[in-house]
């Protein structure tokens, strides 16, 4: 997270911001001036898209509410979930068309003759799929299965790693201290799955990893290690 001052879209002058930063629902000015993974996409010709799942926002604003009064979102409704359209890069690199509703994932999936989706993809669930209470977990398993099922049986397949990940671990209980590298550290551990016709059949990965491994594979696979 970071904090930038509202309207200034220099990135060097954005600060670490531990627990928090920016935030649209507390400040409709907020500023998001540091620079995201779009920018070096856009730089190198690398297509990418943001499919949201029109509905209501999968999780409160508050971190300790359990429940909350449904706040809409959808592909043109800057959110908690949806933030990259509150990015200065994305809008100066005029990126935000981008940002799109799922119905055009399953769209560009469903062709027969060739993969329609972009290089780069990132899928958000909605309040009714996210597995976050009050939503049933079973409904949100299946709201998964068929968006890779609809990949594994596309064209898109035999070039395709879908990575499976969870924002939260899903308990009450976990015996693992996160480690201490650094002022903002690690959280608890989530699950995170491979799926691909390129991974190891039964793998455990034992890596120590956190969320910008992705991120760093993206770099690493289309972006010749660009950082």
């Amino acid at each position: 997270s970071a904090s930038c001052p509202n309207g200034d879209p220099d990135p060097m002058d954005c600060t670490n911001a531990l627990g928090g930063g920016n935030d649209p629902e507390l400040d409709p000015e907020a500023t998001f001036a540091w620079t995201d993974i779009t920018y070096l996409l856009h730089k190198y010709g690398v297509s990418w898209r943001y499919y949201v799942f029109k509905g209501d926002e999968p999780d409160c604003e508050d971190d300790e509410a359990m429940t909350c009064a449904p706040v809409p979102q959808g592909p043109k409704t800057p959110g908690i979930w949806n933030p990259l359209a509150d990015f200065t890069d994305v809008k100066e690199d005029g990126q935000k068309g981008n940002i799109q509703s799922l119905t055009n994932f399953y769209t560009a999936v469903q062709g027969s003759s060739e993969c329609g989706l972009p290089n780069v993809s990132w899928i958000v669930p909605n309040g009714t799929v996210s597995e976050h209470p009050p939503a049933r977990v079973s409904t949100g398993q299946a709201y998964v299965t068929t968006l890779i099922n609809s990949i594994m049986r596309s064209p898109c397949w035999d070039s395709t790693a879908i990575f499976l990940s969870w924002d939260d671990w899903g308990g009450f209980y976990v015996h693992v201290v996160p480690p201490d590298i650094d002022e903002n550290g690690y959280g608890l551990r989530v699950p995170g799955l491979v799926i691909s016709p390129y991974a190891k059949a039964g793998y455990i990965d034992h890596q120590q990893l956190s969320h910008d491994a992705y991120l760093k594979f993206i770099e690493d696979d289309f972006l010749s290690e660009q950082r």
